[in-house]
């Protein structure tokens, strides 16, 4: 649904509430009145991400991704603040099954803002485990010392310490040997 219906929903709403407060109905204009409130706040906080982050609440991975599927044009059905809210819970449904697909997700994520400091510190985090994967290390480490910082409730301070004992392990395309060179030596 379009973002801008639900306004046309509460002003009707509204106009049969002033209806009935005209009419004498003053207790049923007043409950309508109160009851105009949802749409509006639904604008703010749309309801598919509503649900979606309870799913998640809940460990259910698959629900919450198809609640987030109902969105089809994050752009038209959302308001800006919630773009971004958008991106990291389609990043973190996808962490799973798609590793590949989640820094993206999570770069758009903090680039159009999340409000609460875990939720960044969260995304900051995932953008560290991809670059410590893809073997950038320099970039992975600054990365969890910003997630270190977003995160004041200490929350996250395991997955961080368990992600700094990764990056102090070698990799193995530094050690790796020269393939060709296995079989050096078997026929001379």
């Amino acid at each position: 649904m379009n973002k801008y219906i639900k306004f046309v929903i509460s002003a009707v709403i509204i106009a049969i509430a002033a209806y009935l407060m005209m009419n004498r109905n003053i207790g049923w204009g007043i409950v309508l009145v109160i009851l105009s409130a949802i749409p509006i706040l639904l604008f703010f906080k749309n309801e598919y991400i509503l649900l979606a982050f309870w799913q998640l609440r809940k460990q259910n991975m698959e629900k919450a991704a198809d609640w987030l599927k109902n969105i089809t044009n994050y752009q038209a059905q959302l308001h800006k603040s919630q773009y971004g809210y958008f991106h990291y819970l389609t990043g973190l449904t996808q962490a799973q099954d798609h590793p590949t697909k989640v820094e993206p997700l999570m770069r758009k994520a903090l680039d159009y803002g999340l409000n609460m400091k875990h939720d960044r510190a969260m995304a900051t985090l995932n953008l560290a485990a991809a670059a410590i994967s893809k073997g950038r290390k320099q970039e992975g480490q600054k990365l969890l010392e910003e997630a270190k910082r977003l995160d004041s409730a200490g929350m996250m301070t395991d997955q961080i310490k368990m992600m700094k004992e990764q990056l102090k392990m070698p990799t193995m395309q530094k050690h790796m040997h020269n393939p060709n060179m296995r079989n050096r030596g078997k026929f001379f």
